[in-house]
């Protein structure tokens, strides 16, 4: 052991173990193989629904109806474009966003990326590091790690020598160094979060909603397409054509382009956040994203950016050596925080002063401290904590920090054999630190307040201080600070109610934000939260989503959902706005391709009861389905918005797309039974049927559309050009089977569609005025109220 602290592994060794595979090769969570890609885009239930009625029109029909075959490969290899593009952003920003592992090889100290550690790597450790593999402790100065994301227990554990630590920790005071014992698959957490951290969207209310879609579809599909098949059958008019009607109903009921649309909206979003700098490292985030109503920000890092610089030093004893024993006390980590980097500037060393021991600052007691030879014991931490209240030093400090500036105690005590009872301390100095507000801060504020998000400053500064900033920026509310010390951890109702009550915390201890996140979620809010330091993991771990800053540590970003690797507090409506458009376009497509599938299915039972022959062939739907559902969707499912979702997903899709389908459906029924009580041959009757339902799928489309921007009404309008083109070219009225001799027939069936738009009007609008949330009640009531954010 003593070997290996003195050298670590040599260069042979490394590479006889990378040999014997003992490396720390681990499957990176962000995105999934591409064998298992393409397996989830190719092998789905629709595509093999779809393929067996393709094989039936090829063998008992005409080639031209079996033109929705088409749709397997746009399913498969549009999905599977998309996907591959979103790993490719995904992978790329991962292998940025790791953190790099410090280890010592060949005697020298050498930063690593986590998938080149190996079996028996001397790895170092500083506050703020994430271990990611097993191991034992061989060196610790002072070592604290927190293992309640793995165990529960909030309290830090004190690490030392020959003490196991395992992966999935984090270091949140102290120094120290282990040996890794266990790499890969076979480390503790890589165990634990095998399954946590597949990829996927189990927990998608939007996913969910579709999956519970397509079992209902299911479910009819199989009696439906029995009645139907006997009703064809029974009319004796050949297998063929009992085929082909039975496969046009069955084909129609199936919505097979919305799990495209969804998967398309989604990867599309990861590859646009990804432009942002942005890395998405679970897929469900997108979503949560759209329903977040409560942002918790970390003052320091967030409001504020990292670096801070000294102001002035308020000596309070002439007889204390002030300057020296700063410098002594920055100078005590090799590796300092912004707040020692900051006194170094000034302080850059103190000679004669040999540490004799020391305790390192951790969020949680909010000072560190060292005992020097010959010089006594030293603290430098935060005036609230280390100086009595109503003494001059206490006064001046938070006279300083109500100012908005950072304000630090040094002072002197007896002993620190016992970190808990300090006992009286000699306040030497007053430590002011300035620190900068990020420009950006006041416009990302506003825009969160003009979205209705309401914000909630969580800081473990000095209360005074924070109120400050968050006033500085505009916060609503900032003016009223919080003293986290004296709230009722032990009540969480009346906790609730305080954070409902109040914006601004300070001295807010890393246990407190996380109690401080599920107070919030109690009130049924969906809350983000923002960090950037240690402190933060906890409580990042708990929110709905966690959002961590690019230089944050690397245990905050390896539990967060969203990293922002520019470091950009602005970048945060971008992100937000993407989930909006992902959820309110999902939703508006998904009542498209339903009332396709409600009309299909009422058409179905209509033919199956009365016994006429299907109202359209196969090639007719594709038809249909391609100018009302299909082209426009893929335009709609992509464009802008900025609607905050709410759930409910399920219930306000079917509540319009079932009236809707309806309607389509009476209308196209009457239609035909009209045509074919005259004259009209099967096919003059289906093609009144088809321009019925045309007429009545677009007007859909155009209420679903709204509100009208010139590209929507372009959109709208070339798909009712489209068909005109169809019925007025011979070659496309040949191929799609479209026969028109009776003008006067071809009115009434339009006429029936504009009929039965008016009635969808009317169902729209009494929806609308039900509506009591984003999208409820209507699909159009997910309106894109904002493109600024986004852009087309």
């Amino acid at each position: 052991m003593e070997q290996v602290t003195q050298r670590g592994l040599t260069s042979a060794e490394v590479a006889e173990r990378v040999a014997l595979g003992q490396v720390n090769d681990v499957r990176r969570r962000s995105s999934r193989s591409v064998s298992a890609i393409l397996r989830a885009n190719v092998l789905t239930l629709f595509n093999g629904v779809i393929g067996v009625l393709w094989v039936l029109i090829m063998i008992f029909g005409e080639w031209q109806d079996g033109l929705f075959g088409l749709v397997i490969v746009a399913n498969a290899g549009i999905g599977i474009i998309q996907e591959l593009r979103a790993k490719r952003t995904l992978d790329r920003l991962a292998i940025v966003n790791e953190a790099p592992v410090k280890v010592r090889r060949d005697g020298a100290e050498t930063e690593i990326p986590p998938r080149q550690v190996v079996f028996g790597d001397l790895i170092l450790l500083a506050p703020g590091d994430q271990l990611l593999v097993d191991g034992e402790t061989v060196d610790s100065d002072g070592l604290e790690a927190d293992e309640s994301l793995l165990t529960g227990e909030a309290d830090p554990v004190h690490k030392l020598p020959g003490d196991e630590v395992l992966s999935g920790s984090f270091v949140v005071a102290g120094r120290g160094s282990y040996v890794a014992t266990r790499v890969g698959g076979d480390a503790y957490a890589a165990r634990l979060a095998e399954e946590a951290s597949a990829f996927g969207l189990s927990h998608s209310e939007l996913r969910d909603g579709i999956t519970r879609f397509i079992k209902y579809v299911t479910w009819l599909v199989v009696p439906i397409g029995a009645l139907l098949t006997w009703s064809q059958v029974s009319r004796r008019t050949g297998i063929g054509e009992a085929v082909t009607s039975t496969v046009a109903g069955i084909v129609t009921m199936i919505p097979e382009g919305l799990v495209l649309m969804t998967s398309i909206a989604f990867a599309v979003g990861v590859i646009r956040l990804g432009r942002r700098r942005c890395l998405v490292q679970e897929l469900p985030a997108i979503e949560i994203l759209a329903r977040v109503d409560t942002l918790c920000l970390d003052k320091t890092g967030t409001l504020t950016s990292g670096g801070m610089e000294l102001g002035e030093v308020r000596g309070l004893r002439d007889d204390l050596p002030v300057p020296e024993a700063l410098g002594a006390l920055a100078n005590l980590d090799p590796d300092p925080n912004p707040t020692a980097r900051a006194i170094q500037t000034r302080y850059p060393d103190s000679p004669g002063w040999t540490v004799a021991a020391k305790i390192p600052f951790s969020s949680a007691r909010k000072w560190s401290g060292a005992e020097f030879d010959g010089h006594g014991c030293w603290v430098l931490g935060a005036p609230d904590v280390l100086l009595p209240p109503g003494t001059p030093a206490y006064t001046e400090a938070g006279a300083l920090a109500a100012t908005g500036l950072r304000v630090l105690a040094l002072g002197k005590v007896a002993s620190l054999r016992d970190p808990d009872d300090l006992g009286t301390v000699e306040a030497a100095a007053i430590v002011v630190l300035r620190q900068r507000v990020r420009p950006e801060a006041a416009e990302t504020l506003a825009y969160f307040a003009e979205q209705g998000v309401t914000v909630k400053v969580i800081s473990g500064d000095n209360p005074e201080s924070v109120s400050a900033i968050a006033t500085s920026v505009g916060i609503p509310g900032g003016e009223r600070a919080v003293d986290a010390r004296t709230l009722p951890d032990d009540n969480p109702e009346k906790l609730a109610e305080i954070m409902e009550a109040n914006t601004v915390f300070g001295r807010v201890s890393p246990h407190q934000k996380r109690l401080f996140v599920g107070a919030l979620q109690s009130r049924g809010h969906t809350v983000a939260m923002t960090g950037d330091g240690v402190n933060d993991v906890l409580a990042l771990k708990d929110a709905d989503l966690g959002v961590a800053m690019g230089s944050g540590s690397g245990a905050t970003r390896a539990v967060a959902q969203i990293v922002l690797m520019n470091d950009s507090f602005a970048g945060l409506p971008s992100v937000v706005g993407e989930g909006r458009r992902v959820l309110a376009n999902i939703e508006r497509v998904a009542g498209l391709f339903l009332t396709k599938t409600f009309y299909a299915i009422v058409l179905s039972l209509l033919t199956g009861v009365i016994g006429l022959a299907f109202p359209f062939a196969p090639r007719h739907s594709t038809l249909i389905n391609a100018l009302t559902i299909g082209i426009p969707a893929f335009f709609l499912a992509l464009a802008p918005s900025n609607e905050r979702a709410r759930s409910g997903f399920v219930p306000r899709v079917l509540r319009l797309a079932v009236p809707a389908g309806i309607i389509c459906a009476t209308a196209v029924y009457l239609s035909y039974w009209i045509a074919q009580s005259g004259a009209a041959t099967l096919a003059e009757s289906r093609t009144s049927a088809v321009i019925t339902l045309f007429v009545a799928a677009w007007w859909v489309l155009a209420l679903v559309a709204r509100p009208y921007v010139w590209w929507r009404v372009a959109l709208v309008a070339s798909m009712a050009g489209l068909f005109a083109l169809a019925l007025a070219i011979p070659f496309t009225r040949e191929f799609f089977a479209l026969t028109l001799r009776d003008p006067a027939a071809g009115g009434v069936a339009a006429g029936l569609g504009v009929a039965a738009g008016a009635v969808l009007t009317g169902v729209f609008a009494v929806m609308r005025s039900r509506r009591t949330g984003p999208g409820q009640g209507d699909i159009q009531s997910v309106q894109d109220r904002s493109t600024a954010t986004l852009g087309t």
